[in-house]
């Protein structure tokens, strides 16, 4: 009977988007301050937009990143 291994590429692949997405992780909420320190600025507006979307995509990419890990150890 053969055991299972863990797929080392696939598994790579994932580390390397929870990396990404621990980036974003940090950069979305300081864009966030950053946005709401100069709210008399004229470019409050871009950034706060820019900086939800960078949230939005750590959230989207940690979830990527663990499905990615799981799928190394789990399947065949």
């Amino acid at each position: 009977m053969e055991t299972k291994k863990t797929n080392r590429e696939v598994l790579v692949k994932g580390l390397k988007i929870m990396g990404i997405s621990l980036g974003a992780m940090f950069l979305g909420p300081l864009l966030i301050y950053i946005a709401f320190i100069n709210q008399e600025k004229p470019l409050y507006i871009p950034i706060l937009i820019v900086a939800i979307i960078v949230c939005g995509l750590a959230i989207y990419l940690a979830f990527k990143g663990l499905n990615t890990i799981l799928d190394s150890m789990f399947k065949k």
